[in-house]
């Protein structure tokens, strides 16, 4: 996260969960049966502080205004690896307690992905906030 001067103001990692809905849209993109799904793509943030569970099909409440709005990712991997990221960079024109993250596959609505929640990240107009969204396979 870094200021409206462009000065680092906190970096942090938390595990992401799977959820559910993410992993039928895993199956289902590697399926033959039926319609194959979105790609998982968007990043969207929000400011709900429940913790992340297996069952959830959303952000808590994401933030759809002043510079926070769900946004595509830009995807990366490496041929050969078991590692993907998507990263995003919002640039605030409001103030939040950014407090969730998720990963998504659909600009509005669509299936949830990936979830967590993390301690609160207070960003306020002109500062940024890069979400770095890395899955690891084994």
């Amino acid at each position: 996260m870094k200021d409206y001067q462009g000065n680092l103001k906190d970096k942090w990692a938390v595990d992401n969960l799977i959820v559910d809905d993410g992993w039928d849209h895993s199956a289902d993109a590697v399926s033959t049966d039926g319609a194959q799904p979105a790609p998982a793509e968007w990043l969207g943030i929000g400011t709900g502080t429940t913790g992340a569970a297996a069952g959830d099909s959303a952000l808590e409440t994401e933030i759809s205004t002043g510079g926070g709005e769900r946004a595509g990712g830009t995807y990366a991997h490496s041929a050969g690896t078991k590692i993907w990221t998507l990263v995003n960079t919002w640039n605030f024109t409001s103030s939040f307690a950014v407090t969730e993250a998720g990963v998504l596959n659909a600009s509005t609505a669509g299936a949830l992905l990936s979830r967590q929640v993390f301690s609160a990240k207070n960003v306020a107009s002109g500062d940024s906030l890069q979400v770095t969204w890395t899955f690891t396979g084994s």
